[in-house]
């Protein structure tokens, strides 16, 4: 009973802390890489109404967050787990990757960065976590 407890806490605390650094991450990008002028990206109807203005650029600091975010959750996750640790951080993968697919579904904006964004950000970051807290093959 001990041993799901703490695993129930390492995916809660994941979740947490991984939303936190990808909210602090989106948070600061408009200070790094400015918004297109007269965008508001504070809100989804903002983002919705200019995103046909973003290049490139401005899915850098998106596609970090996601990213930095999943492997941050992933990796607390396995360092605090008592077992199982790759099933779990693949569950903190999965769930920031159904976080991924909803945004993506709310804010369209190009295929490519949606296919980038939900095929490298989160279930290779969970991945990568376990690699490193393990540090044996995964």
């Amino acid at each position: 009973m001990k041993t799901i407890l703490r695993n129930v806490l390492a995916v809660i605390v994941g979740i947490l802390v991984g939303s936190v650094v990808n909210m602090l991450i989106i948070q600061i990008s408009s200070s790094i890489i400015p918004p297109p002028a007269g965008v508001d990206v504070t809100t989804e109807e903002g983002l919705k109404a200019g995103i046909h203005l973003f290049e490139p650029k401005h899915f850098i600091m998106p596609f970090l967050a996601h990213a930095i975010g999943t492997l941050v959750g992933a990796l607390l996750t396995v360092l605090i787990a008592a077992n199982n640790k790759m099933r779990l951080a693949l569950t903190i993968g999965m769930v920031f990757f159904i976080g991924g697919a909803m945004m993506v579904n709310s804010v369209p904006g190009p295929i490519w960065f949606a296919v980038a964004d939900l095929v490298f950000a989160y279930i290779p970051m969970g991945l990568l976590a376990a690699k490193i807290a393990t540090k044996k093959e995964v």
